[in-house]
């Protein structure tokens, strides 16, 4: 057996919570995807996307419906500042009342034009590969400190991946399968529920066969989460408890060759964490070693909704990020099209 299949059913309660260090760099080495596409690969797990599996993706659209699966980016966003993260500020640079009193163009003539300031992952994001190391080190083997500089990230920027994130998309409604529906939002799972390889596939089985996961798919994983800081307040919606992915799925996400994987949650991965001294541990396997983009915080329950209504869970799914050069994440309004 290779170390992949050994870990491929880990039991979370089997993972020692004292050791997290050890769990860790077994995981890392076990779901390690560096060089399998080159040492020059900046793509990561989007490599498992291409233009076969697109065009089989497009043909998943049936009724033309389409979700915006992004949440608003203002001011009433879920941001504390936790490590200096807020909310967008937006500013007016010219208005009507500007437009009226003229401002010098010709024929009458008016306009009006803003600008937003805000952290690039303070809402609806995609975590790039530049975002998280292990041990100092990047995706692919790199140093960290050769690819992300003051000047941004020099090798894995969010741009590489501007023409790549678009595919079938598939919604795995955890929140639904498993969670309690006392407030009509579909089901919600409780703060702290680790989400295990056995929940992933139980939930497929379920949902039934458009829900199957393979290479080069998007994953949708809907906790309701969001749904309740939506219901109750953000509160610490932005780094506080929630459900999420065990460590333990590390080896189903990257036997099934997904390209990418987003929640409705801030974190991706339960919290808090699985080990008593630890801080996002799956972000530590997932990103810099297997290449895997992780989207967060996105808003799921009008998808999940219909999904649940017409009992198709699979759909094309548009989610390019914002192509800031040099950025270690981004902005993005996903569309999921049925």
């Amino acid at each position: 057996m290779t170390a992949l299949d050994d870990i491929i059913d880990l039991d979370p309660l089997a993972l020692d919570r004292a050791d997290p260090e050890s769990v860790i760099a077994a995981l890392a080495q076990a779901c390690s995807n560096t060089g399998r596409w080159g040492e020059s690969d900046v793509l990561g797990t989007l490599n498992h996307i291409d233009d076969d599996l697109r065009a089989r993706a497009a043909w998943l659209v049936r009724r033309g419906r389409a979700f915006s699966l992004s949440l608003p980016f203002d001011m009433n966003g879920p941001q504390n500042g936790w490590r200096r993260r807020t909310n967008p500020v937006h500013t007016m640079l010219d208005t009507g009342t500007d437009a009226e009193r003229g401002q010098g163009f010709p024929h009458g003539l008016g306009g009006a034009d803003d600008v937003v300031a805000m952290p690039l992952q303070c809402s609806t994001q995609w975590d790039g590969l530049g975002h998280i190391f292990d041990h100092g080190m990047a995706y692919n083997g790199r140093r960290a400190g050769d690819v992300v500089t003051s000047a941004g990230d020099q090798v894995t920027g969010i741009e590489t991946a501007a023409a790549h994130i678009a595919g079938r998309g598939v919604l795995l409604d955890l929140g639904r399968f498993l969670g309690e529906d006392t407030h009509g939002t579909g089901g919600e799972l409780e703060d702290g529920f680790a989400i295990t390889t056995a929940h992933l596939r139980e939930c497929i089985e379920a949902q039934g066969s458009t829900s199957q996961v393979g290479p080069g798919d998007i994953v949708l994983v809907r906790t309701g989460r969001l749904a309740r800081a939506r219901r109750e307040g953000w509160g610490q919606y932005a780094g506080g408890p929630a459900p999420g992915l065990s460590i333990t799925t590390a080896g189903w996400l990257r036997r099934t060759d997904i390209a990418a994987i987003a929640t409705d949650t801030w974190g991706f991965e339960v919290r808090p964490n699985e080990f008593d001294d630890s801080f996002q541990p799956l972000h530590q396997v997932v990103i810099p070693n297997m290449g895997l983009y992780v989207g967060e915080m996105w808003n799921l329950d009008d998808l999940a909704a219909d999904c649940a209504e017409d009992g198709i869970f699979e759909f094309w799914l548009t989610a390019a990020p914002i192509p800031f050069t040099g950025a270690v994440g981004a902005p993005v309004n996903p569309l999921a099209v049925k």
